[in-house]
């Protein structure tokens, strides 16, 4: 569970799948160092600004690049054909003929300014929401992502206490067009802040440096409650005896 075990990219695919109008573009996600780099397709540039918005709402995003992103070709124009002599109708007939409705937009398509005020509404909120975490001093440091379902805010990650958590929800549901708020994914777990500090920057994924009198045990029970999890750190560190691990070695921490 994050934030311990799931890599920046993973999480910013995560939040693209909580987003109705991204969870089935099949986006693809590169990160290093904090830089996102999004790649795929999407149904024109107006996704663009949704799909930053969404990205930057994951703790430890600093720059998300969408260059890569392509968009899908408009329809191909219909091959005109030559007009043909109109067939003579007889006066008398012409007002017994139907009357075509003109052709109109399918359901599914959004008009495009609809789409623009979504994407505007989207985007203002999920930033505001994370201005008003980020900028908290007690839940600056907590490692917590932003994702958004429609109007509905999820918060994901882990606070240091109750308190935290409930003051992240407080926070989150003050600000404007917030209709609802999910903290089901947002864990209490003390001394977060420190164990959630450094990351790996090829992979994003939490590292703990070894420190004197340190076991994988009491790692393991640290940063999931459960002293026996010793096994998954070794495997995932290629650690053959568990009991020889090093003071200054980095330990990545698996999910």
């Amino acid at each position: 569970m994050w934030p311990f075990g799931k890599s920046t990219a993973e999480r910013v695919k995560d939040a693209f799948n909580e987003q109705p109008r991204l969870k089935d573009l099949g986006l693809q996600v590169q990160e290093r160092g904090g830089a996102v780099t999004v790649t795929g397709m999407v149904p024109n540039q107006r996704y663009l600004p949704l799909v930053r918005v969404v990205a930057e709402g994951i703790n430890g995003v600093k720059s998300v690049d969408v260059s890569g992103v392509t968009f899908e070709q408009a329809a191909q124009p219909v091959t005109p054909v030559a007009p043909s002599a109109p067939a003579t109708v007889p006066s008398a007939d012409a007002a017994s003929l139907p009357e075509i409705e003109p052709t109109s937009q399918p359901q599914d398509v959004v008009p495009a300014g609809e789409m623009d005020v979504e994407i505007e509404d989207s985007s203002r909120v999920a930033k505001a929401v994370l201005q008003a975490l980020r900028g908290n001093g007690e839940l600056a440091d907590d490692p917590i992502d932003v994702l958004q379902s429609g109007r509905t805010v999820i918060l994901r990650g882990v606070v240091d206490s109750d308190h935290e958590q409930r003051l992240a929800e407080k926070l989150a549901r003050a600000v404007p067009g917030v209709a609802g708020v999910d903290v089901s994914g947002l864990r209490v777990a003390a001394g977060v802040k420190e164990l959630a500090r450094e990351k790996d920057q090829d992979s994003g994924e939490t590292v703990y440096t070894v420190k004197a009198g340190d076991t994988l045990s009491a790692i393991a029970q640290r940063y999931y409650g459960d002293a026996a999890e010793y096994r998954k750190i070794a495997h995932h560190n290629n650690i053959s005896d568990p009991d020889l691990i090093q003071v200054g070695q980095k330990l990545r921490i698996p999910g």
